[in-house]
């Protein structure tokens, strides 16, 4: 998926749903298919995440590159909620 899309960062594809099995967003809107979610793992940790309430909530980008930034310790805090 990252040489797919050009991603200079990791991506997770996951036809299985494993992940998202794991994670709990799989059907958690009972509509037989993963939540729309923004998921910021560092390490092994949950750094930020955010799952939507209906399949049109999303996170914009630019929250999701200012919650990058505030972790990285370079911006003030006001990104994606943890």
């Amino acid at each position: 998926m990252q040489e797919l899309t050009g991603a200079r960062y990791p991506v997770l594809a996951d036809p299985e749903l494993a992940a998202a099995s794991a994670y709990g967003i799989y059907n958690l809107l009972g509509d037989g298919v993963a939540a729309p979610a923004t998921l910021i793992i560092v390490g092994r940790q949950i750094a930020a995440s955010y799952v939507g309430r209906d399949i049109a909530d999303r996170v914009p980008a630019p929250a999701i590159l200012q919650t990058l930034r505030e972790l990285r310790g370079t911006a003030p805090a006001e990104g994606v909620a943890s």
